[in-house]
């Protein structure tokens, strides 16, 4: 279903999103402050303006209030950050996506009524690290402080042949597995307890951080 977005701020941040949120055929609206970033989208967004976002009456007469999320993606300026969060709040905005610097930053713009924040440099550190450090962790998702998303190749002989329900990861492992990637072919999405697992499958689960470290030991054994 088609919706609109707002984007504060077009820098690799903002402007990735923004690519992606077009391609994807939904209605953009991007703000930054900078005339040059602004040319570098006008012919990509459904609309690019240059504005500075902290005037609350530049926000209204461009209409913000009307959009289904506004996603704040201000880089460096916590402060700009943290007022255009709190005047499309006030606002009304449905939803409200912020990028976060740091974790006191993140704490400030969930009081302040952002519905999501994140941490794109740190997740992505996450990211890198486990693929470093893992041969069986291909991708690295983290969902909260304790939950995430994991894409984990399966190498231990004891997995092959076996059923999802054979092996019961949930009961095992304390994960879900979510879909199964193999080869070239379509992912298995929400696989059934019936399918069986085989050698170099991956497998996307969702668990606590602790119980995918013990699928990863399990899987070098």
């Amino acid at each position: 279903m088609k919706q609109s977005f707002v984007i504060v701020g077009l820098g690799r941040f903002g402007g990735s999103i923004c690519r992606t949120l077009v391609e994807s055929g939904q209605e953009v609206l991007a703000i930054d402050s900078s005339e040059d970033r602004v040319n570098e989208y006008m012919n990509i967004a459904t609309h690019a303006v240059v504005a500075n976002a902290q005037d609350e009456m530049t926000l209204r007469s461009l209409g913000i209030r009307n959009f289904d999320h506004v996603i704040i993606a201000i880089g460096e300026d916590i402060q700009a950050s943290i007022l255009v969060t709190l005047m499309v709040k006030e606002m009304g905005v449905p939803n409200i996506l912020a990028k976060a610097q740091n974790e006191y930053h993140a704490r400030v713009l969930e009081k302040i009524g952002a519905d999501r924040v994140v941490h794109p440099e740190r997740d992505m550190g996450y990211r890198i690290a486990h693929n470093l450090v893992s041969r069986n962790i291909l991708d690295y998702l983290e969902l909260s402080d304790e939950f995430s998303l994991a894409e984990v190749i399966v190498t231990n002989k004891k997995f092959y042949g076996k059923t999802l329900q054979e092996l019961d990861f949930r009961q095992r492992f304390g994960l879900n597995v979510v879909a199964i990637r193999r080869g070239n072919q379509e992912p298995i999405v929400a696989p059934q307890a019936e399918e069986i697992v085989q050698q170099n499958d991956h497998l996307v689960v969702i668990g606590r951080d602790e119980d995918v470290d013990y699928l990863d030991e399990k899987m070098n054994r």
